[in-house]
């Protein structure tokens, strides 16, 4: 009796502190920043960018900084006596605001200040939406969506006064610059991120920030080779072998293949050993102690890989904000955009339409450059000339039109192999003349780039390594086309 009497009364203990708490609020300072507002007017410009009307925890503060702004951007003074036909039988409160004024030197403190406490208030409703959500369990409400949901309203709030709507062309003309200087010092090879392939280079003129680059060619082209070898693990060792100073921390969204698979690619080819031997255990000693040096020697290699499949492009966006939050990552690489999921479900060219749209926000809102995987249409089978184009990229509309560039991969030996006529046939010859020219070939074709010129560049492609290079050449000028 004694036990249960104590547990009812530790229950209404909490109860009664639960009622007592309140959210975190600081009214003195709200009126302190009115106040100074109220004096000088001017104290808007310093603080308007970080501080919005929702921010403040009373709403009569709200209701007046919102008021204020709109007198200041419609060049009007904003005073108590300005201020008072919008706020009968407030003009005592105004003169409370007055004397609890800060000084303008601290305006932008206090206006942190408030945000600060709006943003724990945030912190707490969502805490408090997620635990409701969760008791109630509703079954088009899925855990894993609540999880989703969750991140993205957290990213969201940790992004909140992060960066300026907008900015003067000052800033901009600065930024251009910085940007127009990095490429001088280039000397034309590069600005950004590099595929390490010379004339790709000196084509694409860098792997810029903010950019989405579309990979795209049929099955056994070597697009995902080409993604991952040259672009996303050649950035990250380069990464790692500056300090930062090039290269960047890259993102994997692998939805085709596993981690461990994608890992055993990289280690396959840095170790000059065939993944197809490894996988079916093939190897020799010898061959399995290289292999075994690469794991070891890029064992730290900044490389973050999210397996999932069938991502929607919120769920992909969250976990790239997660990764870039977490692990500073420079470079994200999407493997492939046909096995993401759309919300559309029943309209694939609207899931791809807003996929791709999603994956160009994306990566102007990370700053970072996004590469994302493409198939084709088998319209390229149907043709004499097999090389593709833009019009072959699978519910293409939206990709040719959100994505900066367009690039394809193309290996004619691929379908000159597949043509192979009987030994001692009349076409046997000729076929294999076309086979000797072509084996060991591939091409880079840039259909489109929206700040750079289109065309086609000629690389060597080693079959069983999967791996692309650049043509050996006597001498090499970067830029001078080799026929």
């Amino acid at each position: 009796m004694i036990q249960n009497v104590g547990q009812t009364v530790n229950g209404l203990s909490t109860l009664y502190q639960q009622e007592r708490r309140k959210p975190p609020h600081s009214i003195a300072t709200e009126q302190a920043l009115l106040g100074a507002i109220l004096i000088d007017n001017r104290v808007c410009d310093r603080v308007s960018d970080i501080l919005k009307p929702e921010h403040f925890s009373d709403e009569f503060h709200g209701e007046l900084y919102g008021v204020i702004l709109q007198f200041v951007s419609e060049g009007r003074t904003a005073t108590p006596f300005t201020l008072a036909p919008h706020f009968e039988s407030a003009s005592e409160y105004f003169g409370t605001l007055g004397a609890s004024a800060a000084t303008t030197a601290n305006a932008r403190d206090y206006a942190r200040t408030i945000v600060d406490l709006a943003t724990r208030r945030q912190l707490i409703w969502i805490g408090e939406t997620m635990a409701e959500a969760a008791y109630a369990a509703p079954l088009d409400f899925p855990p894993k969506a609540q999880i989703d949901e969750a991140e993205m309203r957290l990213f969201k709030l940790g992004e909140t006064g992060a960066r300026a709507a907008s900015e003067p062309f000052s800033a901009a003309v600065l930024t251009a610059m910085e940007e127009a200087n990095e490429a001088y010092k280039s000397r034309g090879e590069r600005s950004g991120l590099r595929t390490y392939l010379k004339d790709v280079d000196y084509k694409l003129g860098g792997i810029r920030a903010g950019d989405l680059f579309v990979l795209a060619g049929r099955p056994s082209m070597g697009k995902t080779a080409l993604a991952i070898n040259n672009i996303a693990f050649a950035n990250a060792r380069e990464f790692a072998r500056t300090n930062g100073v090039c290269g960047a921390r890259v993102g994997i969204f692998s939805m085709e293949m596993t981690s461990a698979q994608l890992a055993l690619r990289i280690l396959a080819e840095q170790a000059e050993v065939p993944s197809e031997k490894i996988r079916r255990g093939l190897i020799e000693e010898e061959e399995f102690r290289k292999v075994a040096q690469a794991a070891e020697r890029y064992n730290a290699i900044p490389i973050q890989i999210d397996q999932s499949g069938g991502l929607t492009i919120a769920q992909l966006s969250a976990r790239a904000r997660r990764m870039k939050r977490q692990h500073g990552i420079g470079l994200l690489v999407v493997d492939y955009l046909q096995l993401m999921q759309g919300s559309k479900r029943n309209n694939r060219v609207e899931d791809v339409s807003e996929i791709t749209t999603g994956l160009k926000a994306l990566a102007k809102d990370l700053e970072i450059p996004i590469v994302a995987l493409s198939q084709l249409s088998r319209n390229v089978e149907h043709r004499a000339d097999k090389r593709p184009q833009l019009a072959d990229l699978r519910e293409s509309g939206s990709i040719e039109q959100d994505a900066d560039v367009v690039m394809f991969v193309y290996r004619e030996e691929y379908y000159v192999e597949r043509e192979r006529p009987e030994e001692g046939h009349e076409k046997y010859t000729e076929w294999m003349a076309r086979m000797t020219a072509c084996t060991g070939k591939a091409e880079v074709i840039i259909g489109k780039q929206r700040h750079g010129p289109v065309g086609k560049v000629d690389i060597q492609f080693d079959g069983p390594l999967t791996r692309f290079a650049d043509l050996a050449r006597a001498s090499y000028v970067p830029g001078v086309r080799h026929d």
